[in-house]
């Protein structure tokens, strides 16, 4: 019965032959023949490789290269310095007070008992310190110090400091360098905050030079009204906080959502850490809040 699958009519037996033929020609190209593609190079390409080659390792030698750490006087830090070097709010006012009675602190240890910070960040941020060298010698130097002021003051005129939120605009144009223009952009910028509460933000009208804010500073000063009154920041809605002048409504949003999650805020360090925070007006944002 197996002998039907064995015969194959004439037509079928020549397909079978010319099926083998095919497949033994097929192994034989398969075998024989070289299927591999040489890349073909040119004097060009080659010097635009190697030039690459060494563009990407000056870029590994740069990157890998150790950041050049610059050394300063840690007794003129800012407000945004301090924030970056991890200081608190608190241990930089304490610096800013001391220097603001004429002091300067002239090692290390002085710095910490100014300022109050821990042991451990002193340990870190103590290598970046850079000392004049006077503080070698600082019997002598205060001496001279001492002579020096006292000759100062004795010159000094006695000048009559005003309340810059009682200023007028007459008052302002009696200081040399503001005209009729930068008085009425001081005068608005109050009007926006609501009231200056340091003299600091008068850095953020536009076009006071740094000889014009010294001549107010030493003309006027900051007295907190009366009737001042703070944002609760810990109950304030929405709209209040997206109303003050530092907030952006993106920004009040996320403090609203911030606020739900993790609860009320202690302090302006908490309030910091919301993405796109002006840390460098952490200090005088705090004057408008409650917490």
């Amino acid at each position: 019965m197996f002998r039907q699958y064995f015969k194959f009519t004439s037509q079928q037996k020549t397909g079978i032959f010319l099926l083998f033929a095919i497949i033994i020609t097929l192994q034989f190209i398969y075998f024989f023949v070289d299927f591999n593609q040489y890349e073909k190079t040119f004097p060009e390409e080659e010097k635009w490789l190697s030039l690459q080659k060494e563009i990407d390792m000056a870029k590994e030698a740069k990157y890998n290269a150790k950041q050049k750490v610059y050394t300063f006087n840690p007794n003129f830090i800012t407000d945004y310095k301090g924030y970056k070097l991890g200081m608190s709010v608190a241990e930089i006012d304490r610096l800013l007070a001391f220097r603001k009675e004429n002091k300067y602190v002239n090692s290390p240890e002085e710095f910490q008992k100014v300022t109050q910070i821990s042991d451990s960040l002193l340990q870190v941020i103590a290598p970046l310190f850079k000392f004049p060298d006077w503080t070698q010698n600082n019997t002598g130097f205060k001496t001279q110090k001492k002579e020096y002021i006292q000759k100062t003051f004795s010159k000094k005129e006695n000048i009559v400091i005003e309340d810059i939120n009682q200023a007028s605009q007459e008052d302002l144009v009696a200081i040399y360098g503001i005209g009729e223009a930068l008085s009425s952009r001081i005068l608005k910028q109050k009007e926006i905050l609501g009231g200056f509460v340091s003299m600091e933000q008068l850095e953020d009208v536009w076009g006071l030079s740094p000889e014009v804010i010294t001549q107010l500073n030493s003309h006027f000063k900051v007295v907190m009204p009366s009737g001042f009154k703070k944002i609760a920041i810990n109950d304030a809605s929405l709209k209040e906080l997206s109303q003050f002048p530092y907030f952006k409504y993106a920004l009040a949003k996320q403090i609203i959502t911030y606020r739900s999650m993790n609860g009320n805020f202690n302090n302006i360090e908490d309030l910091s850490k919301i993405k796109g925070f002006p840390v460098e007006k952490a200090k005088i944002i705090s004057l408008y809040l409650e917490f």
